[in-house]
């Protein structure tokens, strides 16, 4: 595969029309100037030894070669072959809560918006670990396949929205189930779930679902993320009522939450104005036995820059010993020309 580390650069290759603009114009600035002195015909007999075509041979290789030159800065690569590698971490499954609820302003600007900066910050600390997510609302769906792309992984936190589960509501069991299968074959038991929500499960069970995510080896870490006093939850700018008009108040429910963490081995932690507690879960997590996984990556593509500018330099050489004046030498010879013999 083929492709330029510094693409940029090409911008620079505009120049080259305007280049040829201005050479045309010397042109013909050059030819008014010879016509003041007299005659065109006169003129190019007097001085016979000018060869124009040479000029143009000579500031077309000068073009060429910065053409070549601009191709180098833009850096051409070539190859990108898959490697395996090797690293020793944890597998990291996040299951956000994206329901109506996290749009609560009782953290500032609200739960939603706080955890998506939190979850940043900690996808910033991760070095060899592997992280996906789930999203939960009504349902659960996977947002995120267990990868290392930490870039791809901040982006899609970055998109989290409380749109993006059809059916509202908060299943904790389903998000945790979901969140188990989602780990690969080659985690054995360095698995981790945080569960990061406001707590107000409306499903039947979810110390069920932490039970089976026990057996599987895994240890659930949960986040209450919202007040005991709660915040009234504004949709569109509008604030969500009941069916008898009243303004309804998303509260911090985390009695399960703690039951899930101590179930499973892990911990909880309540988010609070200052922070969300992800810092303290994340020490936690590296305590973790780590597992040996193995990925395919893309080894880095070999630059091919130099035989760019190689060719440059080939051609300013020749540029530079092409003379402007005619050779009489070489004029002389003539391959094609065939001589009159005369009795």
């Amino acid at each position: 595969m083929f492709r330029f580390a510094s693409p940029y650069f090409l911008y620079l290759l505009l120049l080259i029309p305007v280049l040829v603009v201005l050479y045309i114009f010397y042109l013909k600035s050059h030819q008014r100037l010879v016509n003041r002195f007299g005659d065109s015909e006169l003129m190019k007999k007097l001085i016979v030894d000018v060869s124009p075509k040479r000029v143009l041979y000579k500031y077309s290789l000068i073009l060429i070669s910065i053409v070549f030159i601009i191709l180098a800065l833009a850096q051409p690569q070539l190859g990108a072959k898959l490697r395996e590698v090797k690293r020793e971490g944890i597998e990291i499954m996040l299951a956000v809560d994206v329901s109506n609820s996290m749009l609560a302003e009782d953290l500032k600007p609200n739960r939603l918006e706080r955890t998506k900066n939190a979850v940043n910050r900690m996808i910033d600390q991760l070095q060899k670990d592997r992280i996906g997510m789930v999203v939960f609302a009504g349902d659960a769906y996977i947002q995120l396949p267990i990868t290392s792309d930490y870039i791809s992984a901040k982006s899609f936190v970055s998109g989290l929205t409380t749109t993006m589960v059809p059916r509202q509501g908060t299943s904790i069991s389903k998000a945790i189930e979901l969140a188990t299968r989602s780990f690969s074959e080659q985690s054995g038991r360095s698995r981790a779930i945080i569960l990061i929500t406001d707590g107000e499960s409306h499903d039947d069970d979810p110390l069920q679902a932490a039970q089976q995510a026990k057996d599987a080896g895994v240890m659930i870490f949960t986040v209450g993320i919202g007040t005991p006093e709660g915040a009234p939850i504004s949709v569109n700018g509008e604030i969500i009522k009941d069916e008898e008009g009243n303004i309804v108040v998303s509260k911090l429910d985390d009695t399960s939450l703690q039951q899930i963490a101590v179930l499973t081995g892990g911990a909880y932690v309540q988010a609070t104005e200052r922070t969300i507690g992800l810092e303290q879960i994340f020490e936690e997590i590296s305590k973790i036995d780590k597992q040996e996984f193995s990925s395919m990556v893309f080894e880095e593509y070999n630059d091919q820059f130099h035989y760019f500018l190689w060719i440059a330099f080939i051609l300013i050489i020749i540029e530079f010993i092409m003379l402007e004046r005619k050779n009489h030498v070489l004029s002389k010879i003539s391959v094609f020309s065939t001589k009159k013999h005369h009795d």
